[in-house]
This record gives C-alpha cells, structure tokens and sequence, in this order.
C-alpha cells in the first residue's frame, strides 16, 4: 500500500507535460458530481450530524440517517433545478443499489441526460468490501440494465482503495476514476489490464469536508469556489486546469446553504473560456490528445 502512488503514478510537473489544449481557447474545465448513496438504517451511518446521547452509539441511529433521507427527498431536488435551470449537465456519483431504492432520482437524472458514475454498490469503503471485483461488477450491471448504458466512470465511497482495486476497476472496463485528488489536470495511471485515466476530483471543492467536517459557514462554498476557480482560470490562460465541485443532497441541498451554490455556478458561467461537462466528457477529450 505504501508503494500506490510511486508504482502507479510517477512523478509529473505540470509545467513539463506535452501541451493539452481545450476545444474554443477554453481555459478551465468544470465539472459538478452529484453524490447520491444509499444509507440503511440497520447500519452504522457512513456520516453523522448529530453525536449520539451520553456517547453511546445506538442502532437504529433515526436522526442521521433521516437527515440523509431528507437529501434524497427534498434536497436532491433542489440540486436538480438548479442545475436544470442553468442548463448544466453533471455527473452523478451513486451506489449501484439506488437504482432499485430510489428509482425516482435516477430517472430524474437520465430525463435531463446526466453521466451516471459508479460509486461502489452500497456506501461503504472499497477495502472492507470482501470481494472488489464482484462488487464492483454488480454495480456497474445494476446501473447498465437500469439506465441502458454501462458507466465509463468511477468515485469509491470515501475514495478508498487499495492495491486491487484498480486492477478491478479495470478489468471491468471502468475508463477513468475520481478518487486520486493529486492534480488539475487528468493523468494516466498503470492498472491491469489496462491504464485507467484519472479525472481531477476534489477534497477541497466538497462539501463534505468544507461543511461537515470543517463545520464552515454556508457561503463558505460560494467564497471559496469563487477563489479556486479565480486562480484556475488565470493559470489556464497557458495551461488549461479542471476543477471539480462535488455535492451532497443532505448537505448542499440544505435550505440555508444551496443559494451560494447557485451563486457559484452563476458566476462560473459568467466568464469567458469556461467549459462545463461530465466526466466522461474531460476523459474523452483528454485521451485523444494525451495517450499513455
């Protein structure tokens, strides 16, 4: 495990690689990742709001699994429209198992064209799950005969890996993964039996560590968003950057927090050179131009 990213992915500057350019002198690549999981209430919650009373886990935990329920019932929807109404395309990250609890949003999804990403089967780490390849193959099989189409794309939950889950990945003809956060631009990494590109993801743009676990303000995402996105485009005038924007329904899609993301989305697609796609999208542009 130590050896993970030295064997898979060498060291690469960014100012040292061939040049990769972005179709009408485009600048900054963006792209938004709608997180939707499955929580069971027989289990222990993947994330907490609320510390249980005198520090005594209980089972089952009703007030933070409720609180994601109340993502998929209301706050994905405001996600939805915010989206729609801005004419914006994401991907959406989900467990292969939301086809079958929550039918409702993924048909939701596929009426207005979203990516549908694989994000493992149910919402738990890779590298407890006993077998990998199996899992990984039942989510990708459960999406495809729900939507018709097999996901090219991949997000661990937690973006955990180990040392076989590339390798699975692979096998079961994922293209590209969001689970290494260590660049702006998408880079190539050794797998089996194939390489597996990398899309630039984030733990900076996610509102999972920027409201959950750093406990910031709401607008937090709009001043922080406004500022990488400043410092991307600038630098993409010479060597165009991606940047991610990874959402929750429970936590974005919160009352009090879900204007700053409109506000952000409004003023990305305020400037010049700003492209907005799926994931899908940034791999296939990316793979023409830069092979392994």
């Amino acid at each position: 495990m130590s050896n993970l990213l030295s064997s898979r992915v060498p060291y690469s500057a960014i100012v040292d690689r061939p040049g990769f350019t972005l179709p009408d002198n485009g600048r900054v690549l963006v792209w938004i990742i709608v997180n939707v999981e499955h929580w069971s209430i027989e289990r222990a919650m993947p994330r907490t709001v609320l510390s249980p009373p005198m520090g005594q886990p209980l089972l089952p935990d009703l007030p933070n699994w409720a609180w994601h329920e109340y993502g998929m019932r209301v706050g994905f929807w405001r996600l939805f429209d915010a989206l729609n109404k801005r004419s914006i395309t994401p991907t959406m990250a989900t467990n292969g198992i939301v086809c079958e609890t929550y039918p409702r949003i993924v048909e939701a999804a596929l009426t207005k064209n979203w990516e549908i990403m694989g994000h493992g089967y149910v919402q738990g780490p890779m590298h407890k799950v006993e077998d990998q390849q199996k899992a990984i193959d039942q989510t990708l099989s459960t999406i495809r005969k729900f939507t018709g189409k097999t996901p090219v794309g991949w997000e661990s939950p937690g973006l955990t890996e180990d040392d076989k889950t590339l390798d699975c990945l692979s096998a079961a003809g994922v293209e590209y993964v969001a689970d290494w956060v260590l660049d702006d631009q998408p880079v190539w990494i050794q797998a089996n039996p194939r390489p597996v590109l990398s899309v630039p993801y984030t733990v900076e743009m996610n509102d999972i560590p920027m409201m959950i676990l750093q406990q910031n303000r709401a607008d937090e995402m709009y001043v922080r968003g406004v500022d990488q996105f400043d410092r991307l485009w600038a630098e993409g005038e010479s060597i165009p950057r991606v940047m991610a924007i990874s959402v929750h329904p429970y936590v974005t899609g919160a009352p009090h927090r879900i204007k700053y993301f409109e506000k952000l989305l409004d003023y990305i697609q305020s400037k010049p050179g700003v492209l907005i796609q799926t994931g899908e999208s940034i791999s296939n542009l990316y793979r023409s131009q830069i092979k392994m």
